[in-house]
């Protein structure tokens, strides 16, 4: 018998991948985002304005922590002569100064305010805000530093 020889095309078999739709498929894309892009409103957070008050409270109890998490009560703005005290004290002492401050009114109507550096646990100030209120303190307020803008 004869060799068997083989006529025609051989198979080869096609070692590239081709681009032309993925391109396609890509800048379709990237023109649907162009054109959408502009639509799209960002969110927008509405955060808190610092100003001053009309009217200062002309009595309030301070509550003020430190850097490393004591707290100290005084009454007004006296920075000196509050003793440190532990956070289960803290409702009995600023309960005791807000019915000196009152002078016979309404003890519950005095304002606390929260006095803390800056660099203590968020936590901290939070648990003292707690227990102020489940202890039946009704006006509790955060003493900020007001930006010079």
């Amino acid at each position: 018998m004869a060799a068997l020889s083989s006529r025609g095309r051989t198979r080869r078999t096609k070692n590239e991948i081709n681009m032309v739709p993925f391109i396609d498929v890509m800048l379709v894309l990237l023109i649907i985002f162009m054109v959408t892009a502009p639509l799209i409103s960002p969110s927008q957070i509405s955060l808190p304005s610092v100003g001053q008050a009309d009217q200062q409270p002309k009595g309030f109890v301070q509550v003020v922590i430190d850097k490393d998490e004591t707290i100290q009560v005084h009454q007004g703005t006296a920075s000196k002569g509050g003793k440190s005290i532990k956070l289960t004290q803290l409702a009995a002492e600023v309960q005791r100064l807000q019915a000196e401050s009152a002078g016979g009114a309404e003890p519950d109507k005095v304002p606390v305010v929260i006095s803390a550096d800056k660099d203590i646990k968020y936590d901290t100030v939070v648990r003292t805000m707690d227990t102020l209120k489940r202890a039946g303190v009704e006006r509790v307020g955060l003493a900020v530093q007001a930006s010079g803008r």
